[in-house]
């Protein structure tokens, strides 16, 4: 067998699984092959010899694809989904068997509540709690920290389950730890920093935060703080996919995005966004007051 026919064998093993995890991602079946098919023809011009795990790889490009195709349709403000006509409905709801494969492979409920998230959150919710892929891999499809990822298919989780979003006493906790930061970043304050981060905490720019403010990623209390200390000047306290966080405007426009993630009363992660694709995607309010 040649390595094209083998290649097409193993996508064709794997295209259930990619049309499934493009399907919960899109609510569209139309799109949701539109997807898989689009992996096949990156996998054809890929570097297979770098592919260690072809399934893997395919699960992660089709996530990608999903994510670009729900921000394009964020855009547009369309969100297409594959609801059965009601005389279909009627039907299936007469047979019982009908109902419960269709209930199994459909998933409407969860669909439709899936259709109130974020792309990020819905890409983060889906591959980690539907497909169990590890906040790692998910980090990397989406463009931001582990941590990140983390925070995203939980709160993303809360909403699907109808559970409360953070009670406001935790907000106002991770609001004054961001007020800190950002008041010791302002004023130079080293010590000040270093007191609201981590021992291990990590600063992490994509690479449009790299270009933009000459830095680069960082590790422990220490050298994330000696990297914030003097700047930060126009940031602002903001509700950031429904996390505390800090935004910056540069021309009115906003720049940069600081996703903050905590381990109890310390900032863990900051995660430094300014890809505008990305932004685009991110839910944020400014705080006052």
């Amino acid at each position: 067998m040649d390595e094209k026919q083998w290649l097409a064998d193993e996508f064709e093993a794997n295209r259930g699984h990619l049309r499934t995890v493009a399907f919960r991602m899109l609510g569209s079946r139309a799109e949701a092959e539109d997807a898989v098919q689009e992996a096949w023809l990156r996998l054809t011009r890929s570097d297979r010899g770098s592919v260690d795990n072809l399934g893997g790889w395919l699960t992660t490009v089709v996530a990608r694809i999903c994510l670009d195709m729900l921000r394009s349709r964020k855009t547009r403000r369309e969100e297409p989904l594959d609801l059965p006509a009601h005389g279909a409905i009627v039907d299936i709801a007469s047979n019982p068997e009908r109902e419960a494969a269709f209930a199994d492979s459909v998933g409407i409920a969860l669909l439709v509540v899936l259709q109130t998230l974020s792309p990020a959150e819905r890409v983060a919710f889906v591959l980690h709690d539907m497909f169990d892929l590890p906040f790692e891999e998910i980090a990397a499809v989406i463009g931001r920290s582990a941590a990140a990822a983390r925070q995203l298919a939980s709160r993303a989780r809360r909403r699907v389950q109808g559970q409360p979003e953070t009670p406001d006493v935790d907000l106002a906790r991770k609001r004054s730890i961001a007020e800190a930061f950002l008041i010791a970043s302002r004023n130079g304050d080293l010590e000040g920093l270093i007191a609201v981060l981590a021992p291990d905490a990590v600063f992490l720019p994509d690479a449009a935060a790299t270009r933009l403010g000459n830095v680069v990623p960082l590790r422990g209390a220490n050298a994330v703080a000696e990297s914030f200390k003097g700047r930060a000047t126009s940031a602002k306290v903001a509700l950031v996919d429904g996390e505390i966080g800090l935004v910056v405007f540069i021309g009115g426009q906003l720049r940069v995005v600081l996703a903050l993630s905590f381990n109890g009363d310390r900032i863990s992660t900051v995660d430094a966004i300014a890809d505008p694709d990305h932004l685009s995607d991110i839910d944020y309010s400014i705080l006052e007051g």
